[in-house]
C-alpha cells in the first residue's frame, strides 16, 4: 500500500508528460513518453509499481523549491557529516522564440547530484516497473548506461557511477565537497536505442531546459497583483500540463488518487475537459499570454467539432491527440493510494451526456473573437450549431458539471450554460454568419432565464440550488455573477453567496461541492478548492473584498511546500486529496487573483 501524503510530491514537466518527486528524492509517478502513456514508475499507486530514489544513507533532513521562473526542482539534503543538492528536471529542449517550450523534448529525465560541503553517502535505486508495475524488466549495465528489457518501453540510463542490476540496480557512492554525480533516463520508441549521455550532455540539457522556461516565463507573465509569485507559479504549472504537440491541457497528470482515502472515487484525470476551456482561457491570459489560449482552443474546436445535427450531444472531453473513445478500466493489481480501490485508466465520463460544455465552448470563442477570423466557413458553421443545439436541448437533464453517475437531472449550472451558450452566440453572431439566427436565440435566451429564476430559486434555502425543484445547494451556481447571468450583488445572488458561506464552507474556512450528497456513489469527498475559489471571486464582485481576500487565504494556505495544489482537501486532517497537481485547482486560484486585484483597483478609484 502506498501512503506517502499526496503534498509531499512535485511535479517535473516537459509540455509532454510529467513525473512526480517525493521530498527525499523519489521519482514515485512517470508516464513516457506522454500524459496518457503507461506509467514506467507508479508506486504512488502500490509500493511495487516502481520507483528511482537518490537520497542520503542513514538519518538526513530536506528541503526544496522550483529554481526561479521554472519547474526545475532543486531538494537540499543535509547529514550529520555534509550536505548536497538534487536538481530534477524533465528535459524541455530549447525554446529560443518563447513559444516552443517542450515543442522538442528529448524525452529525457535528468537527475544531477552536487555535495555542496563535507562529505555525504548516497544511495541510489532504480526500479522501472513498466505497464502501471506489470512488469519487472531484466535491468542490463551496458557501456556507461542501464538498459531496460522488457513490455513496451524502451528506456536506457545514463550515469556517472555504477550500479548493480537485475530486476532493480542499484549503486551506492560518496560525494566530497564539490563533487557531483549525473543521471539521465531517456525514453524512445521500440527498435530504437537510447543515447548514451555523457555528464556534459547532462549538464548541458539541464542549463537549456532552465532557460527554456525562463524565456517562456519572460515573454508570458506579465501579471502585477495581489499574490503575484503565486500566479506565475500556477501559470507555470498550467503550461508544463500542457501537452506541446497539440495544445491540449490535461485536468491533471496522475489517475486515481482519490477524493476519500480508501474509497471509490478513483479517477484518471489525463484527459482535456471541454469544461475546462473557457475557465482555462481566462487563466491562460492573466497567468500566461494569449497565444497559449489561442492554441488550447484551436486544439479544443477542432476536436469537438463533428455535425451537431447528426451528433447533437457534444463530447464532453477528449483524449490528448483528440481522442473520443476513453473506454475506462481497472487495474486490479494495483492496491491504490492508501487502498483506495478501484485504480482506473480511461474515463467513463466520455459519454455521459452534459449540455454545459455548449456555453463553455461558445464562451471560449467569445473570449477569443479576433481568432474567428481565421475559421472557415465550416468552423463557423459548427459554433453556431452549438448555439442551435444549446437551444433545441436546454429543457433536457443530463449528469451536470459535476459527472454524476446517478441519473440525470434538470441541473441549474447546464441551463445557465446553455444560457452563456446563447449570450455568446448573440455577440458573435455577426463573426459566425449567423445573424439570421438573432430573433431565435434572444427569446429563448430569454426562456432560459425566466426558467432560472423560477425553478433554481429556492425560498426556504434562500439560495439558487443544484437542480430545478432541489433543496441541495451546490457551489456551482457561484459561477452565476461570473459568466455574467446575473450581479453578484442583486438581492437573489447576495443571499445565495450568504447561503453558500453559511452552509457549504467547512470549519477550516473551504467550500464543498455541494450537500447533501446523492451522486450516485459511495463515501464522501473532502473540501473542493475550486469551489472555494469561485467563493472567492463571487465575494470580490459583490464589493466584499475582506471576505474574497479571507476565502483566497484560506485555499492557498493549503498549496504544498513547492506550492502545489490537488482537487481537494480532507476536512479533518487538511491533508491534500485527488489528482495532483490539479489545473482547475490552478486555475481557480489565478481567476480569482485577478478578480480581487479588479475589485481593489475599483475601490481605490475616486
Amino acid at each position: 500500500m502506498s501512503d506517502r501524503p499526496i503534498a509531499d510530491y512535485a511535479l517535473l514537466a516537459d509540455c509532454q508528460t510529467a513525473a512526480l518527486v517525493s521530498s527525499d528524492g523519489s521519482i514515485d509517478w512517470l508516464c513516457f513518453p506522454h500524459f496518457d502513456s503507461r506509467a514506467v514508475f507508479s508506486r504512488i499507486l502500490d509500493d511495487e509499481g516502481g520507483h528511482w530514489f537518490i537520497r542520503p544513507s542513514g538519518d538526513f533532513s530536506r528541503s526544496r523549491t522550483y529554481l526561479d521562473r521554472s519547474l526545475v526542482l532543486r531538494t537540499d539534503f543535509r547529514t550529520s557529516t555534509g550536505s548536497a543538492s538534487l536538481t530534477d528536471a524533465l528535459a524541455a529542449g530549447p525554446n529560443r522564440d518563447g513559444h516552443e517550450l517542450g515543442a522538442q523534448a528529448p524525452h529525457l529525465l535528468i537527475r544531477v547530484l552536487t555535495c555542496t560541503g563535507g562529505n555525504v553517502d548516497i544511495d541510489v535505486e532504480f526500479a522501472p516497473r513498466p505497464e502501471y508495475g506489470l512488469i519487472k524488466p531484466l535491468l542490463i549495465a551496458d557501456d556507461g548506461r542501464i538498459r531496460c528489457h522488457g513490455g513496451p518501453d524502451t528506456l536506457g540510463l545514463s550515469a556517472t557511477v555504477p550500479f548493480t542490476t537485475g530486476a532493480t540496480a542499484r549503486a551506492a557512492l560518496t560525494l566530497h565537497a564539490g563533487q557531483r554525480a549525473a543521471f539521465a533516463l531517456q525514453h524512445t520508441m521500440a527498435g530504437r536505442e537510447p543515447a548514451v549521455w555523457q555528464e556534459e550532455d547532462i549538464l548541458a540539457q539541464l542549463d537549456t531546459t532552465l532557460t527554456s522556461w525562463r524565456n517562456w516565463s519572460a515573454l508570458h507573465q506579465a501579471y502585477q497583483g495581489p499574490w503575484a509569485d503565486l500566479v506565475h507559479h500556477s501559470g507555470r504549472v498550467l503550461q508544463g500540463l500542457t501537452f506541446q504537440p497539440t495544445g491540449a491541457i490535461v485536468a491533471a497528470p496522475t489517475t486515481s488518487l482519490p477524493e476519500e482515502a480508501g474509497g471509490v472515487r478513483n479517477w484518471d484525470y489525463r484527459y482535456a475537459w471541454v469544461r475546462d476551456a473557457s475557465f482555462t482561457l481566462d487563466a491562460l491570459w492573466v497567468a500566461a499570454c494569449p497565444d497559449e489560449a489561442e492554441a488550447f482552443f484551436r486544439w479544443m474546436s477542432q476536436a469537438a467539432a463533428q455535425s451537431v445535427e447528426h451528433h447533437p450531444d457534444l463530447q464532453i472531453m477528449f483524449g490528448i491527440r483528440g481522442e473520443r473513445d476513453l473506454t475506462e478500466r481497472t487495474l486490479d493489481h494495483l492496491s491504490g493510494w492508501r487502498n483506495s480501490r478501484p485504480v482506473r485508466i480511461g474515463n467513463g465520463a466520455w459519454n455521459q451526456r452534459q449540455l454545459d460544455v455548449y456555453g463553455e465552448l461558445l464562451a471560449a470563442a467569445r473570449r477569443l473573437r479576433h481568432y474567428l477570423d481565421g475559421l472557415d466557413a465550416h468552423a463557423r458553421r459548427f459554433l453556431a450549431g452549438l448555439a442551435d443545439a444549446a437551444a433545441a436541448r436546454w429543457t433536457e437533464a443530463d449528469q451536470g458539471i459535476w459527472e454524476v453517475r446517478s441519473g440525470p437531472q434538470h441541473f441549474l449550472y447546464s441551463k445557465l450554460m446553455c444560457w452563456v451558450a446563447l449570450d455568446s452566440a448573440l455577440d458573435l453572431a455577426e463573426d459566425l454568419g449567423a445573424a439570421d439566427r438573432i430573433p431565435d436565440w434572444t427569446a429563448t435566451r430569454h426562456d432560459i432565464r425566466t426558467a432560472i429564476e423560477e425553478h433554481g430559486w429556492n425560498d426556504a434555502e434562500k439560495a439558487y440550488t443544484q437542480a430545478f425543484g432541489s433543496s441541495v445547494l451546490d457551489a456551482s451556481v457561484l459561477m452565476m455573477p461570473i459568466v455574467g447571468f446575473t450581479a453578484a450583488d442583486s438581492p437573489r445572488m447576495a443571499a445565495t453567496i450568504h447561503t453558500v458561506r453559511t452552509k457549504l464552507t467547512c470549519a477550516n474556512g473551504l467550500v464543498r461541492r455541494y450537500h447533501p450528497a446523492d451522486d450516485g456513489l459511495p463515501g464522501e469527498e473532502g473540501a473542493f478548492l475550486l469551489c472555494t475559489f469561485w467563493l472567492a471571486q463571487a465575494l470580490a464582485m459583490a464589493g466584499e473584498v475582506g471576505a474574497a481576500r479571507d476565502t483566497y487565504e484560506c485555499a492557498i494556505r493549503c498549496a504544498n511546500d513547492v506550492g502545489l495544489l490537488a482537487e481537494e482537501i480532507d476536512t479533518v486532517s487538511g491533508e491534500l486529496l485527488g489528482n495532483h497537481p490539479q489545473a482547475f485547482s490552478h486555475i481557480g486560484l489565478v481567476n480569482a487573483a485577478w478578480a480581487i486585484s479588479q475589485a481593489e483597483y475599483a475601490e481605490d478609484q475616486p
